[in-house]
This record gives structure tokens, C-alpha cells and sequence, in this order.
């Protein structure tokens, strides 16, 4: 067990000191910086706020979102707008090739909204854009943040088959409090697709929110059924609650339990992992790949 003390987020007006961060400088970021802002790029990192944009940048990492910014489902975590999404644009996978080419990006990570009114899931659009950044970048490594596609397994295996070098689904909370956090999703289906993706030979790779309300239990739950589904790469980050609308912040885990649950997690069995307060999907994924 790891014996450490919690935080409750009602006793703590203000964010805790270890989730301030630097603004962001060097001169790596100041050239994406000056490309996206000259050539009008989207990236998940500045719509975002991202705390570790300047870091990721700055390594030549940026992630993109594909699909729309209209999410079919209705996360309590998630500050993406819920409705009904455009029309998938036929140009989106060359627009996203393009960007990833102007800034250079030497890891670009991929995620989307759910399609869940697409009868392919969106997973057309998602293998076109792979084959797409491949054909303008051929030097530019992958890593794809995919959703379940519903459990309709052969939209996965149209994104497996184009083989990006890290595929990633995120578990996002325990088992115990899916249903109150991901409301339309299921946590043995996102196991499933986790198996899945593993049984392709293919690095796999999840995350989990902590400070939702989960229990030192749940989280050992958790990564355990995750290894099971042979997922290499597992982050750990806290949650921050986008607006009051959205889930509230139960608790603060200190960066001393981020570490135990680090070590922990190697001592199970996972290749690497990634765990700290700020720490997200994408964090230091260009290292997911080549330290394995």
C-alpha cells in the first residue's frame, strides 16, 4: 500500500504550488510558435492550454485533433462541446499532413472526438490522415489517441493496418466510477480495444485521470487489467475540472504519490511510465517510442 495522505480539493481554495508552471520559452518553441500563429495551425496543445506545450515544442512533439471540435458524447471531465458534428471534411487528412510539414514536427500525436453518427467511426479519415502525414513527412513518427469506435472492431483494425508506431486509448478512470465520469463509454470495452491493439503487435498505450475520487484500490484495479491487456505505456495525470459544469476536483494527488504509483507501476511490469500531476496523453511521447 502506499500510505500517503490525500488532499481534498474543498480544503484547498487554490490550485496546490506543484501544478504552477513556466511560461513557456527556448528557441525551438519560439519557431512552432511563430509557424502556427503565421500559417493559422490548429493543435490540440493551444486550444487546449496545455501546461507542457512549451516542453512538448520545444522536443518537436505537437498533437493535432481530427474530425471536428463536436464530440457525439458528453464526458463530465471532457470541455470538448457535445452535439452534432459537421460534415467530416474529405480535405482534413491534407490540411493536417500540411501543418505537420510546416512545423517541422518530429513526433506528431493524433487524437479525435468521438463520431459515433459515422457508420466507419471516423476511422476513414483517421488512416487517410496517417497515410497522408507519412506521404509529406516520411521522417515524422505517430503515435494515433483513438477512440472505442463503439466497439465496432473493424473501424479499429482500419487504423491498425496503416501501423502507427504508438497506438494509445485512454482507460480516463477506474472501473468504479465510468459510469459517472464517462457516461456513454464502457470500461471493459475500452479493455477490449486495448487487447486488441496489443494482439496487432502494436506499442500500446493508455492513461488515467486521478483526483475524480478513485481510491488508492481503484487505481491498482486499474493498472493491473491494463497490463492484463497488454497495454506497454500507461500515463497517470491529475484532473482539472475545465469549468464548473464538469466534474469537480475530489482531490489533489501530491507529486510524492505520483512517484509511488510510477514505481509501482514498473515493479508490475509496464515498459514505461509516465506520472505526475501535470502529465498528460501526450506528454513526452516522442520518448514512448524510442526508450522501449
Amino acid at each position: 500500500m502506499i500510505d500517503l495522505p490525500v488532499i481534498p480539493a474543498n480544503q484547498m481554495q487554490r490550485k496546490p504550488s506543484w501544478l504552477r508552471v513556466k511560461l513557456p520559452v527556448g528557441k525551438e518553441y519560439a519557431e512552432v510558435r511563430n509557424l502556427v500563429d503565421t500559417h493559422k495551425l490548429h493543435t490540440i496543445c493551444e486550444s487546449g492550454n496545455c501546461p507542457n506545450m512549451g516542453e512538448c515544442w520545444g522536443a518537436g512533439t505537437a498533437t493535432f485533433m481530427i474530425l471536428g471540435n463536436i464530440c457525439t458524447r458528453s464526458c463530465s471531465f471532457c470541455a470538448v462541446a457535445t452535439g452534432k458534428p459537421l460534415p467530416v471534411d474529405e480535405d482534413e487528412p491534407n490540411r493536417v499532413a500540411n501543418s505537420v510539414k510546416l512545423m517541422r514536427v518530429k513526433h506528431a500525436v493524433i487524437t479525435s472526438v468521438d463520431r459515433d453518427d459515422l457508420k466507419d467511426g471516423g476511422s476513414i479519415t483517421w488512416a487517410e490522415t496517417i497515410r497522408a502525414i507519412r506521404r509529406e513527412s516520411p521522417q515524422t513518427t505517430l503515435e494515433t489517441l483513438l477512440p472505442d469506435f463503439r466497439g465496432i472492431w473493424s473501424n479499429l483494425d482500419r487504423v491498425l493496418d496503416v501501423k502507427p508506431e504508438v497506438v494509445s486509448h485512454n482507460l480516463e478512470t477506474v472501473r468504479r466510477l465510468t459510469r459517472e465520469v464517462r457516461i456513454q463509454a464502457k470500461y471493459d470495452r475500452s479493455l477490449e480495444c486495448l487487447s486488441r491493439i496489443s494482439a496487432a503487435g502494436l506499442r500500446t498505450k493508455s492513461g488515467i485521470m486521478l483526483g475524480l475520487g478513485e481510491k488508492e484500490e481503484d487505481v491498482l484495479e486499474a493498472m493491473t487489467d491494463l497490463l492484463k491487456a497488454g497495454v506497454h505505456i500507461l500515463t497517470l495525470g491529475q484532473y482539472l475540472q475545465p469549468t464548473r459544469n464538469h466534474h469537480s476536483v475530489v482531490d489533489w494527488i501530491t507529486p510524492e504519490q505520483f512517484d509511488q504509483y510510477k514505481k509501482i507501476g514498473l515493479k508490475m511490469g509496464f515498459r514505461y511510465v509516465e506520472s505526475g500531476p501535470l502529465v498528460r496523453s501526450s506528454y513526452h511521447a516522442e520518448k514512448h517510442l524510442f526508450e522501449l
